[in-house]
């Protein structure tokens, strides 16, 4: 195998084939990890600013200054778990991912940046669907059944209409987003990550459910292709008092 190329770890799952390669970029002079499921790139830790923007920007809707309890939905290379650990007001995150492999990939230490997240003593990564998680009033916490949180970030599909399994579509809908917010505390955030520009159908939709709804441009150097690249990140945020 080329030294430039690596396939650290490599899984069937329900979904397809999964993989965690590493390969070196000789025009940046930096090994670049990245996630494939099947044909489709996932992730690169090239392109990691909208995931840490996910985080931050849901985060400073939060009003609460300390105290705070979070769930991130996808684990991935971990960019958003690691920046949520980065503000002083968490008290607990949940991380939640469909794919076994890609939470032991941090376990095992298989990436170099992955011990802020696997080793942090207020993280816990949950092997699960979130959507299925997201549709019991149960919630995302096994240890704390119905518990609510602050803030739900999510980083699964695509966008909200091109997604890895047809089953999630139920989720982005108006009863699917209810069924979200029923765990976030008054007040509190669910957050959204998005490859395709803002959709204003689904900024309405989260209009119809969350007190405030907002969908935030976030732009970042594309150095394979020359250019400046764009995601989007939509942010919900619940009413102060219960409805």
């Amino acid at each position: 195998m080329s030294l430039r190329f690596e396939e650290l770890a490599w899984r069937e799952t329900p979904m397809g084939e999964i993989s965690l390669r590493r390969r070196r970029d000789p025009m940046l002079g930096a090994e670049v990890y990245e996630v494939k499921l099947g044909d489709e790139f996932l992730m690169s830790s090239l392109f990691t600013v909208a995931e840490i923007e996910l985080a931050r920007l849901g985060l400073a809707e939060v009003a609460e200054r300390d105290g705070l309890d979070v769930v991130v939905g996808g684990l991935g290379l971990g960019y958003t778990a690691r920046t949520v650990l980065e503000d002083p007001r968490v008290r607990s995150l949940v991380v939640v991912d469909a794919i076994e492999e890609v939470i032991s990939w941090h376990r095992r230490g298989l990436l170099p940046f992955a011990d802020a997240v696997a080793k942090d003593p207020r993280c816990r990564l949950v092997h699960a669907d979130f959507f299925a998680v997201t549709a019991d009033p149960a919630g995302y916490d096994p240890a704390a059944p119905g518990r609510r949180v602050h803030a739900v970030l999510l980083d699964i599909d695509h966008s909200p209409s091109h997604l890895l399994h047809p089953g999630h579509a139920a989720f982005y809908t108006a009863d699917g987003l209810r069924r979200l917010a029923a765990h976030l505390h008054p007040g509190g955030v669910f957050g959204l990550w998005s490859n395709d520009p803002p959709d204003d159908a689904f900024t309405a939709l989260l209009g119809e459910v969350f007190a405030t709804a907002r969908a935030e441009v976030v732009e970042f150097p594309n150095p394979l292709q020359g250019r400046t690249s764009t995601n989007t990140v939509y942010v919900g945020t619940a009413a102060a008092v219960d409805r």
